[in-house]
């Protein structure tokens, strides 16, 4: 990082000059003008961190040269320098945005303090806004893995909700990434710099959740020792996900309900209402509308936390999907585990796609982790694999894809092998049964890997 740039602006050249030579040998990069608007010209010169600016000033004063910098939206800390008997416009000065005010004569180790606090802010904003920077791109819509059909269409439709206010529900079966499509959508909308907060409400028993959610009064139960926030106050203009939503309880499904329609909260004991400012994004693995049906959940709830339902395809579905994420997951755990693997042997992708995944992408990331951990070469090999994965055999080889949940690639490439088996791997009766020419068939199968790319193309009218 290169040194602090501060710029002073006084129209007392011993003030200025002075000032300049002090903060010159603490290593700051200073620079001077004699008014505001050669202040202006300054600031657009050499981009300040801080400027140092006397109140008053003939040409333009502070107040006006802090005015203008405002409109240009300048990123420099203004701190102004002021007669003791100029303090209430001083003031005036920090509610329209300037960081602080020194009395003249300066206490320069009072100013030493002030710019070493400013500095110190500088730094962390910038390092919180990197940090939000980086999250979006981590949780950006195109750089969530899933290119099948359904993932496609999921991604299109949270690229329009986002951006709104409306409640969420994510369904799906466990471990297909409901929680990362929500923190998606959280660091896609407007209130990405607001709090993103999670809670399971699988986890916790009905009176434990009504205060996580709610917070509680000291004294409204045993062992509340002091007041505490929920998590709905602590989500005020950020988001509350809401894991597991279908395992509430009736009575806090009544409470969560008021909140949903008033958009305010009583602690657990306490009877001060509280508005709070919150997204609500939930979700559920179970079927709740059979839940409704059964009396077991609130029907004007599920109404209310239903505005958009986004379903997220189990990976059984999307088997497209495998290899791409399981290139991530090798990518993600060789570093962590310090290896050096280039992906999956093509023994180990068909048994990978055998699989049913019961466990989802989760399950296939924890996969992927302990074959990176126990392999001894650089591509996750068949024995690396757990125990219960299909062996290699009939049930695996030319497997056939699954409907939904596979691309016409995927399908015309199917179709084109069993064909060829079909017919001893005659390519014109292949060809003619499939509705291709016999050139076409040889263009497919080079396409698809499934001849050499330099094996000649047959003479018109004859089969190869």
């Amino acid at each position: 990082m290169g040194k602090a740039r501060i710029l002073i602006v006084d129209d007392e050249l011993n003030a200025r000059q002075g000032l300049a030579t002090l903060l010159g040998e603490e290593g700051y990069e200073v620079a001077t003008a004699a008014h505001g608007a050669d202040g202006l010209e300054r600031t657009a010169e050499i981009g300040p961190d801080i400027i140092l600016c006397d109140l008053k000033m003939p040409v333009m004063d502070g107040m006006s040269m802090l005015q203008r910098l405002q409109e240009r939206k300048s990123t420099a800390s203004f701190v102004i320098l002021t007669a003791f008997g100029t303090v209430k416009t001083a003031v005036e000065a920090i509610k329209m945005g300037a960081e602080d005010y020194l009395t003249k004569p300066v206490d320069f180790d009072e100013l030493l303090v002030i710019v070493r606090r400013i500095l110190e802010t500088r730094a962390l904003r910038q390092e919180a806004s990197e940090l939000r920077s980086r999250l979006r791109e981590k949780y950006r819509f195109d750089r969530l893995i899933g290119n099948s059909p359904e993932m496609q269409q999921v991604f299109k439709l949270l690229e329009q909700v986002a951006p709104t206010t409306a409640t969420i529900l994510i369904l799906g079966e466990t471990g297909t990434g409901k929680e990362l499509i929500a923190e998606a959508i959280h660091e896609n909308s407007d209130r990405a710099s607001g709090p993103f907060i999670k809670v399971n409400c699988s986890a916790l028993a009905e009176t434990l959740l009504e205060s996580e959610l709610f917070g509680h009064e000291k004294g409204s139960f045993t062992g509340a020792h002091a007041a505490r926030k929920g998590k709905l106050e602590l989500a005020d203009r950020g988001t509350l996900f809401l894991d597991e939503i279908g395992e509430i309880s009736p009575g806090t499904q009544v409470k969560l309900l008021r909140f949903l329609q008033e958009r305010e909260i009583e602690r657990v004991g306490g009877n001060e209402v509280i508005r709070v400012d919150v997204r609500i994004v939930a979700a559920t693995n179970r079927d709740l509308k059979a839940a409704v049906e059964d009396k077991k959940f609130r029907e004007d709830l599920y109404f209310r936390i239903n505005v958009i339902s986004v379903e997220v395809p189990p990976l059984r579905r999307r088997r497209g999907d495998i290899q791409a994420l399981a290139s991530h997951f090798i990518q993600k755990y060789t570093k962590r585990h310090n290896k050096t693997m280039v992906g999956l042997a093509p023994e180990a992708l068909q048994r990978f796609l055998a699989y049913p995944w019961p466990g989802n992408v989760r399950e296939l990331e924890n996969v992927i982790e302990r074959c990176i951990v126990l392999s001894r070469g650089d591509t996750v090999r068949p024995e690396d694999l757990p125990g219960f994965f299909p062996e290699p055999g009939p049930q695996t080889e030319g497997l056939a894809p699954l409907v939904p949940g596979c691309s016409m690639k995927e399908l015309e490439r199917f179709a084109i092998v069993k064909t060829l088996e079909r017919f001893d791997g005659h390519r014109a009766k292949t060809a003619a049964i499939l509705g291709l020419s016999v050139r076409a068939l040889q263009y497919k199968l080079k396409e698809y890997g499934l001849i050499g790319q330099n094996e000649p193309e047959p003479p018109a009218g004859e089969d190869p």
